[in-house]
C-alpha cells in the first residue's frame, strides 16, 4: 500500500504500522512507527492516515468508507492536539460501537441522508448522551469529507438526533441520615482499613471530583490560609492507563477551596503517611503509583452496600456537597465557583429540583414581607369584594334557572 504498511514485530509481539508525515521545518518526508495489539488495528489507523492525507491513487482504488473517515479525522484531532488521550480514546470506543452496522462500512460518497436517519433511528435504546456522542461523529466525518472534496452535498442537513426511550439516570445526593452515617465510619476508620477515606471526606464535604482529589500534592494544600488549590485530575490516556492530565476537567476547575475544620486533621494525616511519595503525591496506590478513580468508585459502592445504601457513586458525594450548600442558603454564583462549574447555567441546571425544594422557604419569606407591610391585607380586602361579585351573580343565575 502506497505511503505505508503493516507487519508483525516478532521481538514485541506487536502489530506495527510504518507511515510517512511531512516535517514542517523541512518538509521532508519521516517515517514514523506505531504498535498495536492487531492486524486490524494496524490496517485500521494505516487507511485512516490514507484518508486523512486525501491520497488520490488511495482514494480512486478504494473508496473511503464512513468509519475511516471518522477514524482519520479523530487522528487528526490527536496530532493536531485538539483532543486529548482519553478522548480520543473515547471517540474511538464510540466508532467502534458504530461499525457493528453496514452504513459505517460504506463509502462517504454511496450514502444518503435517509439511511442515518433510519441508522440513528436504532439507536433510541441508549442514553441521550450516547445517542449525541454517535451523531457527532455522523457530523464531523460529513464535514470533514465536505471540507475534503470527496462529497459535494452534506446527507446530515436534514437529520434529526432521536430522543432515547431510557429514562434520564439521576446523580443522586446522600440523604442527611445517609451522609452521618458514612462520615462517622470513615472518621472512625483507619486508612489502612480504607484507602481512599480521606478522598471521600474531601468530595463530600469539599465538593472536589474524585480525578481532582487524587491528583492532590501536599503542595497543593495550604494549611495557613486553609485552602485547596485545585488545578489538576487524574485521567487515562488512549490504552485507559492512569495518568496526570494538565489541567482540570474544565477550564473552571482551577479554583481554591476552604479545607472545612473537621477535616482538617484528616487531611494532616494523610499528608504525614504520604510525605515521601513520588512528586508528594497524596494518594497513592500500593505499588507507589497513581491510585485509579475506578476502584475509589468501585470500593464506595461496596461499602455503602454494607451500609444499606444503594445507588450512591463517588460523583454523589460531590453532588451531596453541592445539595448541603444550597440547603444552607447558599447562592447559586458561590457555588458555581467552588465547585468548577464553567457557567452558572450548568450549577442550576444540575440542581434544579434541589432549589425548587427550597424555593418555597424563599417565597415564605416574600409572604411574610407582604404581611408585615400590610400588602397582603389589602389585596385580600380585593379579592373578598370580587368573591362577593361572584356569589350574587351565582345566585341571580339560580333565580333565572
Amino acid at each position: 500500500m502506497a505511503n505505508g504498511s503493516i507487519y508483525y514485530d516478532k521481538s514485541k509481539k506487536k502489530w506495527k504500522c510504518a507511515y510517512y508525515v511531512i516535517d514542517k521545518n523541512t518538509l521532508d518526508e519521516i517515517r514514523k512507527t506505531k504498535s498495536f495489539t492487531t492486524e486490524k488495528d494496524a490496517q485500521d489507523f494505516l487507511i485512516s492516515i490514507q484518508c486523512q492525507k486525501g491520497n488520490d491513487l488511495f482514494v480512486k482504488n478504494n473508496g473511503i468508507p464512513l468509519n475511516q473517515l471518522m477514524r482519520a479525522n479523530t487522528q487528526k484531532k490527536l496530532d493536531m492536539n485538539l483532543i486529548g488521550e482519553r478522548q480520543y480514546a473515547r471517540i474511538l470506543h464510540s466508532i467502534k460501537k458504530l461499525e457493528s452496522s453496514y452504513i459505517l462500512n460504506k463509502n462517504i460518497d454511496e450514502i444518503n441522508s435517509n439511511e442515518i436517519q433510519e441508522y440513528l433511528n436504532t439507536l433510541t435504546e441508549y442514553s441521550d448522551s450516547t445517542i449525541k456522542k454517535l451523531t457527532e461523529q455522523f457530523t464531523q466525518a460529513f464535514k470533514y469529507a465536505l471540507n475534503k472534496g470527496y462529497i459535494t452535498k452534506n446527507p446530515m442537513i436534514d437529520i434529526v438526533k432521536p430522543k432515547s426511550k431510557k429514562p434520564t439516570k439521576i446523580v443522586r445526593a446522600l440523604e442527611l441520615e445517609e451522609q452521618q452515617i458514612f462520615t462517622n465510619y470513615l472518621l472512625n476508620t483507619s486508612v489502612a482499613e480504607e484507602p481512599f477515606k480521606v478522598a471521600y471526606l474531601m468530595e463530600m464535604y469539599m465538593g472536589l471530583r474524585i480525578g481532582e482529589v487524587l491528583a492532590l500534592r501536599s503542595t497543593d494544600v495550604d494549611l495557613r490560609k486553609n485552602l485547596i488549590h485545585v488545578n489538576k485530575t487524574l485521567t487515562t490516556d488512549k490504552d485507559y492507563k492512569v495518568i496526570m492530565g494538565k489541567s482540570p476537567k474544565t477550564y473552571a476547575g482551577i479554583r481554591e477551596v476552604p479545607i472545612p475544620e473537621f477535616i482538617k486533621n484528616e487531611i494532616i494525616s494523610q499528608m504525614m503517611l504520604t510525605e515521601n511519595n513520588f512528586d508528594k503525591q497524596l494518594f497513592v496506590n500500593v505499588k507507589g503509583g497513581y491510585m485509579d478513580p475506578r476502584n475509589a468508585n468501585r470500593l464506595l459502592k461496596k461499602t455503602l452496600k454494607k451500609m444499606g445504601i444503594e445507588d450512591v457513586s463517588t460523583h454523589s458525594l460531590r453532588h451531596t456537597y453541592g445539595t448541603r450548600c444550597i440547603e444552607a442558603g447558599m447562592r447559586a454564583v458561590a457555588l458555581q465557583r467552588l465547585m468548577g462549574h464553567t457557567d452558572i447555567s450548568v450549577t442550576l441546571n444540575t440542581y434544579t429540583s434541589v432549589f425548587n425544594k427550597y424555593k418555597e422557604a424563599e417565597l415564605e419569606k416574600l409572604n411574610n414581607y407582604y404581611i408585615s407591610n400590610s400588602i397582603i391585607e389589602q389585596n385580600q380586602e380585593l379579592l373578598n369584594q370580587a368573591n362577593d361579585i361572584i356569589l350574587n351573580d351565582n345566585e341571580k343565575g339560580e333565580k333565572e334557572r
